[in-house]
């Protein structure tokens, strides 16, 4: 039987936050004593630590990642029913903003090895719409989601939507400091949504998310999106939502993101861990990273075909482990009306009945991370 000791979370953000403690409770003690709730230099010292950091020229705080997804969405000029490109092998926060938004759904496969956007597949997809749709019905944008912690094929993605003349708005809620040929996640399209949901590489205590770009007039949309239209305090130029990020969320980001790089090192150590561990077991196949990508490692992904019996091994012997995500969206009852069954996408459904998530987090000790990796080869030997 495990005891306490013996059991290794899925995640622990109080290991994560303990030795921050007194950081974090100086800025909820500034925010007291100022009553700087709302706005003001916590959000904006937080949005010029991140676009520095994102080496964007924006970041505009918001309310949560799905608002981010969505404000972003509203401010490139999508809606009014315009269709949009993204995969069905992704939280529902990606498909949600654009339904909320006003837009509409289109899927494409992913790659195998990667669980990314497939290019080929969007080539293809791209193809037809523009041979056999009418102009209306054609897509406008592209919603790449960087899933697991590793950017998709943004030039091959890039050179598809330059060719067919569509925006790109990077799902980037898993890909905090992740970098694609050097160029870091959230500076490679026209716009790029984070979220800092609290188990996120960089989380609040709380919800809040942003959305970056180099774009002047998108970054000033989201600023007056946000914040019910106001472009100044009791004028508005159009309609908004309360989508402010709080003040006190923005202070406590911007304390952590002065660890990010370390932790994201401290999990690139324990994916390595796992990588050699898993070095010709041929019942393991951990989520490839394409070249030029290095990975944030928000997840540690591995496929095994009998996936479920797996994880209750894991959770016997006392490894916590998740599903990220066992039934793709195409397939979730709330888009029955898309039209789309089994088989629809083939590599999206075949992957999330394989796909497990192992613990990875920054504080997991390495000799861990190889108690891990020896239970998941003991057991997968003898499924």
């Amino acid at each position: 039987m495990n005891t306490n000791k013996d059991v290794i979370p899925f995640l622990d953000l109080i290991a994560q936050h303990s030795p921050l403690k007194d950081e974090l409770m100086q800025v909820m003690s500034g925010a007291i004593d100022s009553a700087g709730f709302i706005g003001g230099p916590l959000v904006s010292g937080f949005e010029a630590d991140f676009a520095r950091y994102v080496r964007t020229q924006y970041a505009v705080g918001v309310g949560s990642g799905t608002d981010a997804l969505r404000l972003a969405l509203m401010a490139l000029g999508i809606g009014g029913g315009a269709r949009v490109i993204t995969v069905p092998n992704t939280f529902i926060a990606t498909t949600e903003a654009i339904s909320q938004a006003g837009a509409q759904i289109d899927f494409v496969d992913v790659d195998g090895d990667t669980c990314l956007m497939d290019p080929n597949s969007l080539e293809d997809f791209l193809n037809d719409c523009f041979a056999k749709r009418k102009p209306a019905e054609r897509p406008v944008a592209i919603v790449p989601v960087h899933l697991y912690g590793q950017c998709a094929d943004m030039d091959a993605i890039q050179d598809l939507a330059k060719r067919y003349e569509l925006k790109v708005l990077e799902d980037a809620a898993q890909a905090h400091g992740a970098t694609y040929k050097g160029k870091s996640a959230g500076g490679l399209g026209e716009a790029a949504a984070f979220s800092f949901y609290p188990g996120k590489n960089l989380g609040a205590l709380g919800e809040a998310g942003a959305v970056t770009t180099d774009d002047r007039s998108v970054a000033e949309k989201v600023q007056i999106l946000r914040d019910h239209g106001q472009h100044m305090k009791y004028y508005h130029s159009m309609e908004g939502y309360n989508s402010r990020l709080d003040a006190i969320q923005a202070g406590f980001l911007r304390v952590k993101l002065h660890y990010l790089d370390e932790w994201n090192d401290k999990r690139r150590q324990i994916a390595a861990i796992y990588d050699q561990s898993f070095v010709g077991v041929d019942e393991v196949r951990p989520i490839k990273i394409a070249p030029g990508n290095v990975s944030c490692y928000h997840l540690y992904v591995i496929r095994v075909k009998e996936r479920d019996a797996l994880q209750v091994k894991l959770k016997e012997a006392g490894i916590m482990t998740g599903l990220h995500y066992p039934l793709p969206l195409h397939l979730q009852e709330c888009y029955k009306t898309l039209g789309f069954g089994k088989g629809a996408f083939p590599r999206a459904e075949k992957a999330a009945s394989e796909l497990l998530s192992l613990p990875i987090y920054p504080s997991m000790r390495l000799e861990q991370a190889a108690r891990v990796a020896q239970k998941v080869k003991q057991f997968v030997s003898v499924l």
